[in-house]
């Protein structure tokens, strides 16, 4: 069974949904034959490298709300992380435009390193404040899980995996998607939003009984 997972790291709903797919898929009793797949979203591609400015500041500006409403919303976000065992410092949050961050999850993914740079880079962005938009701090978290720090500067300076990025995203369209987290189940269940593991783990085991009717169908035929 294979799930796709479309995200971006400036999202903190889907550091979120990752946490609870994760307990979906442990309890999950076939979760070894699963293969999951992140895949590239950016909430706001046009944005700059770096956004001036507070997140709550922007936040404001986003919603139209005041500026205590929108720390309110942090604060919400953040207790519903902690209950995940995540958490968030949005007051640390250096909001910037995500494109690099997304090259350099492919560029893991060739050296089988995906998963582990995703959740770098989460924890970078909404944990300790790193500035994703930089590619120095980019090759720095890039080291941190094992990668070859050079390689990935050289990725960064060039346009490597930037296709690869815009392929996820046209995928994306391709399935409607306009939201993220979004968990795409063997191209034919979708999830979408920061489900309860439960939710998740209901999923999982529908589609999974669903592929292997077909199997025996198929056999019997």
């Amino acid at each position: 069974m294979k799930i796709e997972i479309w995200s971006d790291i400036a999202c903190p709903w889907c550091y979120v949904g990752k946490r609870r797919f994760e307990r979906a898929l442990g309890e999950f009793p076939h979760g070894k034959d699963v293969e999951v797949v992140w895949r590239s979203f950016e909430l706001d591609p046009s944005a700059p490298q770096r956004h001036e400015g507070r997140q709550a500041e922007l936040l404001a500006r986003k919603y139209g709300v005041p500026l205590d409403r929108a720390e309110a919303m942090n604060a919400n976000m953040a207790a519903e992380a902690k209950k995940e065992g995540l958490d968030f410092h949005f007051e640390r949050v250096q909001v910037g435009n995500t494109f690099d961050a997304h090259r350099l999850i492919h560029f893991a993914n060739g050296h089988g390193m995906r998963a582990e740079m995703v959740e770098r880079l989460f924890r970078a962005y909404l944990t300790d404040g790193e500035a994703l938009n930089d590619r120095e701090v980019l090759v720095r978290l890039a080291a941190d899980i094992g990668l070859d720090g050079e390689a990935a500067r050289a990725a960064l300076m060039s346009n490597a995996f930037a296709d690869a990025v815009r392929a996820d995203e046209g995928r994306a369209r391709t399935f409607g998607i306009r939201g993220v987290p979004f968990f795409a189940i063997d191209e034919k269940y979708g999830v979408s939003g920061a489900q309860p593991a439960a939710a998740l783990l209901e999923v999982l085991e529908q589609a999974w009984n669903d592929t292997a009717v077909q199997v025996v169908v198929a056999a019997d035929g």
